[in-house]
């Protein structure tokens, strides 16, 4: 926080405590893939940009680390998430948390952070090349319409490309004064549409994916029996993931939380359907799967 503190003030930061924060984020993914999910989705809508950074650089690592890179690449990985919106901090906060539509000069202030925050990261000492690279490319596409550049397809860092994943999915997942966040499925469902058009890397995408799970961790699940319940671990299956159910659809109340693994073979258990908490006035889900 004070690093991001210390560039909104115009001073140039020490990385050292970023450092330190990128190793915790990358020992706690590799010891507990659930511990990613954990950072993404436990968030507050206060002081967004540091904790979707915080969120996007642990996906960064998981991402990174899910396609083989070399070690010191992860890390560099993660340090790009941690840095990549740094340029927002030059963005007046009314633009940033306007709950309406922006206007076009509005617009044009925001995608003017890529720039800001690579020409602010251009005088700090002991930042990775790909951090710096991740910084100002994250918002290109694959299909050449984003910005600021108009980038296509390879002329694409690979970094920038998995920067590009990995910010998409946790701002659309988040709550924003202007929108409610879409539930984890649903959004993985919505970029693969936006892949097909030309907006991510179709590869990096599929590997993203994959990192993820088909039904990530928290997802709300509606199974055959008529019992809901949350996903609590897909490391074990993509489509049969362990959820942990806790309400009938039959009886319409709630039930001791008991884990159900859907991997099992000779389960008669199967997903139905994706539900949406609100539309089942749940509230908050996350205590089922937070502590997993």
């Amino acid at each position: 926080m004070t690093m991001f503190n210390e560039a909104r003030m115009g001073r140039l930061g020490d990385l050292t405590a970023a450092t330190d924060l990128v190793d915790d984020v990358a020992a706690s993914v590799m010891r507990n893939q659930g511990a990613l999910i954990n950072l993404v989705r436990l968030k507050q809508a206060d002081d967004y940009t540091y904790l979707h950074s915080v969120a996007v650089c642990a996906m960064m690592i998981a991402l990174a680390r899910q396609l083989g890179l070399p070690d010191q690449e992860v890390r560099d990985c993660g340090m790009a998430g941690l840095l990549h919106d740094l340029g927002k901090v030059a963005i007046p906060p009314e633009i940033l948390n306007k709950p309406g539509k922006l206007t076009d000069e509005e617009f044009q202030q925001v995608k003017r952070h890529p720039v800001a925050g690579f020409e602010a990261l251009a005088g700090w000492q002991d930042v990775p090349d790909i951090a710096r690279d991740v910084c100002l490319h994250h918002h290109e596409r694959y299909d050449g319409k984003g910005y600021p550049h108009g980038l296509k397809g390879e002329q694409i860092s690979q970094h920038a490309r998995m920067g590009a994943v990995c910010d998409v999915y946790d701002a659309i997942t988040s709550n924003r004064p202007y929108k409610e966040g879409w539930c984890p499925a649903d959004s993985l469902r919505r970029m693969a549409e936006w892949t097909k058009e030309g907006h991510f890397d179709p590869v990096l995408f599929a590997a993203f994916v994959k990192c993820m799970g088909i039904y990530p961790v928290g997802t709300l699940l509606r199974l055959k029996s008529s019992r809901l319940g949350v996903v609590v671990d897909n490391s074990k299956s993509l489509l049969k993931p362990i959820v942990k159910v806790f309400f009938s659809a039959k009886s319409m109340g709630y039930i001791p939380p008991v884990e159900v693994d859907l991997s099992i073979p000779g389960s008669t258990e199967a997903i139905v359907a994706r539900e949406e908490a609100s539309a089942w006035g749940f509230g908050d889900t996350s205590h089922y799967w937070a502590n997993m």
